[in-house]
């Protein structure tokens, strides 16, 4: 065991979380992470009622008497509607699960702050995804629980104020008194070792549990992730108000394009929509749609079960940490 305020928080093994993923974190992967020893993520907007979303909280349950974490992006590009996202927090709140991670506009600002106040009331936890020290501090303000510092480097949609963790961490540590989790760029043992040096509780990782055996994607998708380098990522969507990390593959250069001559969100939307990530995920396609990975992509050699990458990543952590404190 590796024990922070963190892991102390959520009675959890291991300071290392799992981010939303997009049609990969179901129920068994989710289940496998937390199994491991981390938190894994159970990704709300897979379910579009409250049937089969409460059955995805269940079927976890089943997989797994560990805590889990759900998250709920609220990004309108993502197509929910107010009601779906209802949905969500009254579900949430109703099985009371152990924690909820926020992205996107802030659940305080959302309906007058009716669902943070529910979601609290029914004693989950709450996180959220910020990029800037200011939105930590208006977290923190608004009786979150804890953040997660997301830095540049991430994949899916990091703040377009484009700070690196290196510094995001420490800011956001030296001036919140909530734990603070590091984001982007987070894969291994020296990640952990970092953040926790940089005054970080923990970290998330979403990529890295891409290239997992729990985690059910073609094999070619294994391949490609452990084939591409760190600077084989783009941020795109400045254009159109919401930017986003995602591979370069013949679709996102195709979204450069259409950004550079001016194009807007119709033309863009065919080249990243959703309905693309069966191609990818299932059928091994890799150069169509969008496949929102970070810069730590250069730091994945292999395909591991969670727990084999979760015991790798801590042993190798507190390697670290003795072999830096006995140099003094």
């Amino acid at each position: 065991m590796m024990k922070t305020r963190l892991t102390e928080m959520m009675e959890i093994d291991y300071p290392i979380v799992c981010g939303g993923m997009m049609r990969l974190a179901y129920p068994p992967l989710c289940a496998a992470i937390s199994n491991a020893g981390g938190l894994g993520n159970l990704t709300a907007a897979m379910y579009e009622d409250k049937e089969s979303f409460r059955g995805a909280i269940t079927e976890t349950r089943r997989l797994t008497d560990k805590p889990f974490i759900v998250n709920v992006t609220l990004l309108p590009s993502i197509g929910v509607s107010d009601d779906r996202y209802a949905m969500y927090f009254d579900t949430l709140a109703e099985e009371r699960v152990a924690a909820v991670e926020i992205s996107g506009t802030p659940l305080h600002r959302y309906k007058n702050g009716v669902y943070l106040k529910k979601l609290k009331d029914g004693g989950v936890k709450l996180f959220h995804k910020v990029g800037s020290v200011r939105h930590g501090k208006s977290a923190e303000k608004a009786g979150y629980d804890a953040v997660f510092a997301a830095g540049v480097e991430e994949g899916g949609h990091p703040l377009n104020e484009n700070v690196a963790t290196t510094v995001l961490t420490p800011r956001m540590a030296e001036e919140l008194s909530i734990p603070v989790i590091t984001a982007g760029g987070m894969a291994d043992g020296r990640g952990l070792a970092a953040a926790l040096c940089l005054g970080a509780e923990g970290i998330m990782m979403a990529s890295r549990f891409i290239n997992t055996h729990e985690c059910a994607v073609h094999e070619k998708v294994h391949e490609e992730l452990i084939r591409r380098q760190e600077n084989e990522t783009v941020l795109y969507g400045n254009s159109i108000g919401l930017q986003g990390r995602a591979l370069l593959n013949e679709s996102i250069r195709e979204v450069l394009k259409i950004e550079a001559r001016g194009g807007g969100l119709a033309e863009i939307i065919p080249h990243i929509a959703g309905a693309l990530g069966d191609e990818i995920w299932q059928k091994g396609d890799v150069e169509k749609g969008l496949i929102a990975v970070g810069q730590s992509i250069g730091l994945i050699r292999d395909v591991l079960t969670c727990k084999e990458l979760l015991d790798g990543i801590v042993r190798d952590a507190e390697a670290i940490l003795k072999n830096a404190l006995s140099r003094f």
